[in-house]
């Protein structure tokens, strides 16, 4: 039997790709003739995926709640998973941190818009009901997304902005991680001390946050770009990429959580405690946390009012639709 030039031109190229492996190609070819065609259901183990949306509760809506965060964390996934390319990249071009950046954008924008299946998508008094079978677990546990930050910016960066200019990268990385902004939002509203939630989440990631702050430090997207070649670093596309990051992850990101809080948590001016007692209303509003990931992109006047023209309009917003 006639074999065609193209397929042994890739019979050669094949035998000398395993063959500087140290590998048979023959030895392959007969896994080859053994297995199995690809189907599209396993090879993104559907059935799997399909079952992992395990409900406490009867309450229909519950779906949704549940969907939504795991959809969630799978872009984070893809975030995390562009964010240490643009790390570990050597000399990278603007074409290349573009193409990048506005992955990292595009992934927080699709979350972002789709977060009206949280704010308009569930039925308040379901949600009201089956969050009590939740305790303490709370969005505020997700590892993933501490993770975004910590790959993105120092942790001097994160920590509470009412008392960040008393720390500095001279600190060590455990004072810095002790107190990170986002711990605030872990203190129960009544007593004042560390809700479960808080302590379940720091006994499960604080040695995994820390391993990751001190294995990429001086090496975030924060410090990527400040070692720029001004060639690259002066490049206006790029800046733009990088400030809307900034902004879709530190004022728009937060300020959906927000809407979504005050439609099911705010109502005839009582407040009620997000899942885990986390305190939400000082934890979520970008104008009080002032958080940035390049300060050195914004004016003083722009990080003075960072986020506050969002949250006015968010606030005027919810209020006319109660």
């Amino acid at each position: 039997m006639e074999i065609k030039p193209e397929i042994a031109e890739r019979i050669f190229a094949l035998e000398e790709k395993f063959k500087n492996s140290g590998q048979d190609l023959a030895s392959y070819l007969d896994g080859l003739l053994h297995d199995k065609y690809l189907t599209y259901w396993d090879y993104l183990n559907i059935d799997t995926l399909l079952s992992l949306q395990k409900t406490l509760t009867h309450f229909p809506d519950e779906k949704i709640f549940i969907s939504y965060h795991q959809i969630s964390e799978l872009y984070f996934k893809l975030i995390i998973h562009e964010q240490k390319q643009i790390i570990e990249k050597e000399a990278p071009d603007s074409d290349f941190l573009i193409e990048k950046y506005n992955r990292l954008n595009r992934y927080f924008r699709i979350l972002t818009d789709s977060f009206d299946v949280m704010i308009k998508g569930m039925e308040r008094d379901q949600f009201l009901k089956f969050r009590m079978s939740l305790l303490p677990a709370s969005g505020f546990q997700s590892a993933q997304f501490r993770m975004i930050e910590i790959y993105a910016t120092p942790l001097e960066n994160l920590v509470s902005y009412k008392i960040r200019n008393q720390f500095s990268e001279k600190n060590s990385l455990e004072v810095l991680y002790e107190n990170i902004y986002w711990k605030k939002g872990g203190i129960d509203l009544e007593t004042g001390e560390k809700t479960l939630t808080l302590r379940q989440f720091e006994k499960r990631y604080t040695a995994r946050f820390l391993r990751i702050a001190e294995e990429y430090k001086g090496k975030t997207l924060f410090h990527r770009y400040k070692e720029l070649p001004d060639s690259v670093k002066n490049n206006k596309f790029l800046k733009e990429a990088l400030r809307n990051f900034d902004a879709n992850v530190n004022v728009n990101w937060p300020l959906m959580h927000m809407g979504a809080a005050y439609r099911y948590l705010n109502k005839d001016k009582e407040t009620i405690a997000a899942t885990g007692g986390t305190n939400w209303k000082e934890f979520l509003p970008p104008s009080f946390q002032r958080n940035s990931f390049f300060p050195y992109l914004w004016s003083e006047e722009e990080l003075e009012n960072w986020g506050k023209e969002w949250v006015n309009h968010m606030f005027n917003t919810e209020k006319e639709n109660c």
